[in-house]
Protein backbone atom coordinates (compact mmCIF):
# COMPACT_ATOMS: atom_id res chain seq x y z
CA UNK A 1 0.00 0.00 0.00
CA UNK A 2 1.21 3.20 -1.21
CA UNK A 3 1.95 5.84 1.17
CA UNK A 4 0.10 9.54 -0.11
CA UNK A 5 3.01 11.62 2.02
CA UNK A 6 5.84 9.83 0.26
CA UNK A 7 4.66 8.42 -3.40
CA UNK A 8 8.21 7.05 -3.05
CA UNK A 9 7.81 4.27 -0.47
CA UNK A 10 5.32 1.48 -0.14
CA UNK A 11 4.20 -0.39 2.89
CA UNK A 12 3.70 -4.50 2.78
CA UNK A 13 3.51 -6.91 4.98
CA UNK A 14 6.67 -9.51 5.20
CA UNK A 15 7.54 -12.67 7.05
CA UNK A 16 10.87 -11.96 8.41
CA UNK A 17 13.70 -14.37 10.29
CA UNK A 18 16.08 -13.39 12.53
CA UNK A 19 18.60 -16.27 14.26
CA UNK A 20 17.55 -16.70 17.70
CA UNK A 21 14.19 -15.25 17.28
CA UNK A 22 12.41 -17.49 14.48
CA UNK A 23 10.07 -16.00 12.13
CA UNK A 24 8.20 -13.11 12.78
CA UNK A 25 5.19 -10.75 10.46
CA UNK A 26 6.16 -7.38 10.47
CA UNK A 27 5.36 -4.16 7.93
CA UNK A 28 8.04 -3.18 5.68
CA UNK A 29 8.85 -0.30 3.35
CA UNK A 30 9.41 -0.53 -0.32
CA UNK A 31 11.39 1.22 -2.73
CA UNK A 32 7.81 2.60 -5.29
CA UNK A 33 8.34 1.08 -9.15
CA UNK A 34 5.73 2.47 -11.61
CA UNK A 35 5.83 3.07 -15.07
CA UNK A 36 6.07 6.71 -16.49
CA UNK A 37 4.85 7.73 -20.21
CA UNK A 38 6.72 10.89 -20.99
CA UNK A 39 4.68 12.81 -24.12
CA UNK A 40 5.51 15.23 -26.22
CA UNK A 41 2.56 17.93 -27.19
CA UNK A 42 0.63 14.46 -26.51
CA UNK A 43 3.06 12.08 -28.80
CA UNK A 44 4.43 9.51 -26.86
CA UNK A 45 8.56 9.24 -26.70
CA UNK A 46 9.49 6.73 -23.95
CA UNK A 47 8.51 4.76 -21.49
CA UNK A 48 10.45 4.62 -18.35
CA UNK A 49 10.45 2.81 -15.23
CA UNK A 50 10.62 5.34 -11.66
CA UNK A 51 10.18 6.13 -8.39
CA UNK A 52 7.21 8.64 -8.68
CA UNK A 53 7.65 12.03 -7.20
CA UNK A 54 9.45 15.11 -9.56
CA UNK A 55 8.41 13.54 -12.37
CA UNK A 56 8.53 16.98 -14.11
CA UNK A 57 12.06 17.45 -13.53
CA UNK A 58 12.57 13.65 -14.82
CA UNK A 59 11.09 14.58 -18.26
CA UNK A 60 13.09 17.73 -18.36
CA UNK A 61 15.83 16.12 -17.39
CA UNK A 62 15.31 13.24 -20.22
CA UNK A 63 14.30 15.84 -22.69
CA UNK A 64 17.44 17.80 -21.80
CA UNK A 65 19.94 15.41 -22.37
CA UNK A 66 18.19 13.99 -25.08
CA UNK A 67 18.83 17.22 -27.11
CA UNK A 68 15.28 17.97 -27.74
CA UNK A 69 15.25 20.77 -24.92
CA UNK A 70 17.70 23.59 -24.25
CA UNK A 71 16.02 25.73 -22.00
CA UNK A 72 13.27 26.26 -19.10
CA UNK A 73 11.14 28.31 -21.52
CA UNK A 74 10.88 25.76 -24.04
CA UNK A 75 8.30 24.15 -22.17
CA UNK A 76 4.70 25.78 -22.02
CA UNK A 77 3.54 23.74 -19.55
CA UNK A 78 3.13 20.57 -18.02
CA UNK A 79 0.04 18.63 -18.20
CA UNK A 80 -0.30 15.35 -15.88
CA UNK A 81 -2.93 12.60 -16.83
CA UNK A 82 -4.98 10.84 -14.31
CA UNK A 83 -3.30 7.63 -12.60
CA UNK A 84 -4.23 4.62 -13.91
CA UNK A 85 -3.22 0.86 -13.27
CA UNK A 86 -0.57 0.53 -15.15
CA UNK A 87 1.20 3.94 -14.38
CA UNK A 88 0.81 7.87 -14.60
CA UNK A 89 0.92 9.97 -18.32
CA UNK A 90 3.04 13.43 -18.15
CA UNK A 91 1.92 15.38 -21.54
CA UNK A 92 5.23 18.19 -22.05
CA UNK A 93 3.48 20.84 -24.07
CA UNK A 94 6.35 22.64 -25.55
CA UNK A 95 6.28 26.24 -27.25
CA UNK A 96 4.34 26.25 -30.34
CA UNK A 97 7.59 27.16 -32.59
CA UNK A 98 9.64 24.84 -31.33
CA UNK A 99 10.51 21.89 -34.31
CA UNK A 100 11.34 18.39 -32.53
CA UNK A 101 12.68 15.92 -34.89
CA UNK A 102 10.45 13.33 -33.67
CA UNK A 103 12.00 10.52 -35.56
CA UNK A 104 15.30 10.70 -34.98
CA UNK A 105 14.31 11.49 -31.13
CA UNK A 106 11.86 7.76 -31.73
CA UNK A 107 14.88 5.91 -32.53
CA UNK A 108 17.55 6.80 -29.89
CA UNK A 109 15.06 6.42 -26.90
CA UNK A 110 13.25 3.53 -27.32
CA UNK A 111 17.42 1.78 -27.87
CA UNK A 112 18.10 3.82 -24.52
CA UNK A 113 15.35 4.53 -22.11
CA UNK A 114 15.96 1.93 -19.68
CA UNK A 115 19.58 0.05 -20.16
CA UNK A 116 22.03 2.87 -22.15
CA UNK A 117 23.03 3.63 -25.36
CA UNK A 118 24.52 0.84 -27.63
CA UNK A 119 26.70 1.14 -30.97
CA UNK A 120 29.21 3.23 -31.87
CA UNK A 121 26.87 5.39 -34.29
CA UNK A 122 24.88 6.73 -31.45
CA UNK A 123 28.06 7.48 -29.11
CA UNK A 124 29.55 9.17 -31.77
CA UNK A 125 26.35 11.39 -32.18
CA UNK A 126 26.37 12.45 -28.65
CA UNK A 127 30.22 13.65 -29.35
CA UNK A 128 28.69 15.50 -32.21
CA UNK A 129 25.78 17.47 -30.10
CA UNK A 130 27.97 18.12 -27.22
CA UNK A 131 31.56 18.92 -27.63
CA UNK A 132 34.30 18.53 -24.78
CA UNK A 133 34.27 20.35 -21.62
CA UNK A 134 37.45 22.49 -20.70
CA UNK A 135 36.40 24.52 -17.63
CA UNK A 136 39.62 24.63 -15.30
CA UNK A 137 38.34 24.53 -12.04
CA UNK A 138 40.08 22.42 -9.43
CA UNK A 139 38.40 20.55 -6.01
CA UNK A 140 39.67 19.71 -3.09
CA UNK A 141 40.17 16.33 -2.48
CA UNK A 142 39.62 16.34 1.25
CA UNK A 143 36.39 18.33 0.18
CA UNK A 144 35.17 15.65 -2.56
CA UNK A 145 35.70 12.86 0.47
CA UNK A 146 33.13 14.27 1.95
CA UNK A 147 30.17 14.12 0.08
CA UNK A 148 29.35 10.99 0.35
CA UNK A 149 28.20 10.83 3.78
CA UNK A 150 26.27 14.35 3.00
CA UNK A 151 24.48 12.79 0.45
CA UNK A 152 23.81 9.90 2.67
CA UNK A 153 22.65 11.80 5.13
CA UNK A 154 20.20 13.37 2.93
CA UNK A 155 18.52 10.55 1.62
CA UNK A 156 15.33 10.30 3.50
CA UNK A 157 13.65 7.32 1.27
CA UNK A 158 16.50 5.50 1.56
CA UNK A 159 16.48 4.88 4.95
CA UNK A 160 13.23 3.56 5.06
CA UNK A 161 13.07 1.23 2.10
CA UNK A 162 17.38 0.71 1.62
CA UNK A 163 16.22 0.15 -2.12
CA UNK A 164 17.05 3.89 -4.45
CA UNK A 165 19.80 5.23 -6.25
CA UNK A 166 20.56 8.97 -5.57
CA UNK A 167 21.91 11.51 -7.63
CA UNK A 168 23.44 15.02 -5.93
CA UNK A 169 24.58 18.29 -7.14
CA UNK A 170 27.01 20.10 -5.13
CA UNK A 171 28.51 23.81 -6.19
CA UNK A 172 31.87 24.53 -5.68
CA UNK A 173 31.09 26.48 -2.20
CA UNK A 174 29.95 23.37 -1.03
CA UNK A 175 26.56 23.73 -1.02
CA UNK A 176 23.81 20.59 -1.82
CA UNK A 177 22.11 22.33 -4.62
CA UNK A 178 19.77 19.11 -4.81
CA UNK A 179 19.38 15.66 -4.61
CA UNK A 180 16.85 12.88 -6.22
CA UNK A 181 16.41 9.08 -5.22
CA UNK A 182 15.13 6.64 -7.71
CA UNK A 183 14.84 3.02 -8.18
CA UNK A 184 16.68 3.83 -11.44
CA UNK A 185 20.09 5.79 -11.06
CA UNK A 186 19.48 7.15 -14.61
CA UNK A 187 16.10 8.82 -13.66
CA UNK A 188 17.99 10.22 -10.38
CA UNK A 189 20.38 12.00 -12.38
CA UNK A 190 17.66 13.10 -14.74
CA UNK A 191 15.71 14.56 -12.11
CA UNK A 192 18.25 16.57 -10.57
CA UNK A 193 19.67 18.21 -14.40
CA UNK A 194 15.84 18.82 -14.68
CA UNK A 195 15.66 20.67 -11.58
CA UNK A 196 18.35 22.53 -12.63
CA UNK A 197 16.88 23.25 -16.31
CA UNK A 198 13.59 24.38 -14.79
CA UNK A 199 14.80 26.49 -12.29
CA UNK A 200 17.04 28.55 -15.48
CA UNK A 201 20.77 26.61 -13.38
CA UNK A 202 22.25 25.97 -16.96
CA UNK A 203 24.62 24.91 -17.98
CA UNK A 204 25.79 23.43 -14.91
CA UNK A 205 29.90 23.93 -15.26
CA UNK A 206 30.66 24.74 -11.58
CA UNK A 207 29.37 21.44 -10.09
CA UNK A 208 30.14 18.15 -9.10
CA UNK A 209 27.49 15.44 -9.68
CA UNK A 210 27.67 12.92 -7.18
CA UNK A 211 25.99 9.52 -7.70
CA UNK A 212 25.08 6.68 -5.28
CA UNK A 213 25.80 3.53 -7.32
CA UNK A 214 28.18 2.61 -10.38
CA UNK A 215 28.96 5.19 -13.63
CA UNK A 216 27.34 3.84 -16.79
CA UNK A 217 28.08 5.97 -20.05
CA UNK A 218 24.58 6.95 -19.77
CA UNK A 219 25.18 8.94 -16.87
CA UNK A 220 28.33 10.54 -18.60
CA UNK A 221 26.30 11.73 -21.44
CA UNK A 222 23.83 13.00 -19.37
CA UNK A 223 25.99 15.22 -17.14
CA UNK A 224 27.96 16.19 -20.65
CA UNK A 225 24.80 17.41 -22.01
CA UNK A 226 24.37 19.51 -18.73
CA UNK A 227 27.84 20.68 -19.02
CA UNK A 228 28.99 19.07 -16.09
CA UNK A 229 32.73 18.59 -15.66
CA UNK A 230 33.06 16.36 -12.63
CA UNK A 231 31.10 13.21 -11.95
CA UNK A 232 31.81 11.30 -8.84
CA UNK A 233 30.82 8.01 -7.78
CA UNK A 234 30.25 6.14 -4.59
CA UNK A 235 30.87 2.28 -6.76
CA UNK A 236 32.87 1.43 -9.99
CA UNK A 237 32.61 3.14 -13.48
CA UNK A 238 32.37 1.35 -16.65
CA UNK A 239 35.13 0.97 -19.28
CA UNK A 240 32.83 3.04 -21.92
CA UNK A 241 32.19 5.49 -19.22
CA UNK A 242 36.11 5.89 -18.55
CA UNK A 243 36.31 5.96 -22.45
CA UNK A 244 33.87 8.52 -22.64
CA UNK A 245 34.40 10.68 -19.86
CA UNK A 246 38.76 11.00 -21.14
CA UNK A 247 37.33 11.88 -24.85
CA UNK A 248 35.02 14.79 -23.06
CA UNK A 249 37.40 16.14 -20.85
CA UNK A 250 35.21 15.03 -17.82
CA UNK A 251 36.84 14.32 -14.29
CA UNK A 252 35.71 10.94 -13.11
CA UNK A 253 35.81 10.06 -9.84
CA UNK A 254 34.84 5.85 -8.63
CA UNK A 255 35.04 4.30 -5.22
CA UNK A 256 34.70 7.26 -3.46
CA UNK A 257 33.97 5.71 0.05
CA UNK A 258 35.98 4.62 3.16
CA UNK A 259 38.32 7.75 2.87
CA UNK A 260 39.74 6.76 -0.46
CA UNK A 261 38.86 7.16 -4.72
CA UNK A 262 40.53 6.34 -8.01
CA UNK A 263 40.69 9.06 -10.75
CA UNK A 264 39.62 7.73 -14.19
CA UNK A 265 39.80 10.76 -16.64
CA UNK A 266 40.50 14.66 -16.18
CA UNK A 267 42.91 14.88 -12.77
CA UNK A 268 44.11 18.53 -12.98
CA UNK A 269 40.95 19.40 -11.49
CA UNK A 270 42.05 17.81 -8.31
CA UNK A 271 44.37 19.66 -6.05
CA UNK A 272 47.02 18.98 -5.93
CA UNK A 273 46.59 16.96 -8.94
CA UNK A 274 48.63 13.01 -8.97
CA UNK A 275 52.11 12.74 -9.55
Amino acid sequence: MSNPSNPEASSTGVDAYQSGLGWVHREDHVAVEEPLEIRIDTRPVTITLRTPGHDEELAAGFLVTEGVLHYASDIARFHRHPRNPHGSVLDVQLRPDLIVDFARLTRHVFAVSSCGLCGKTAIEAVRQNHPPINDPFVVDPEWLLSLPKRMRDAQATFDSTGGLHAAALFDLSGNLRVLREDIGRHNAVDKVIGHAALHGQFPLRQHVLLVSGRVSFEVIQKALAAGIAFVAAISAPSSLAVEFARASGQTLVGFLRDHRFNTYSAPQRLLPSPP
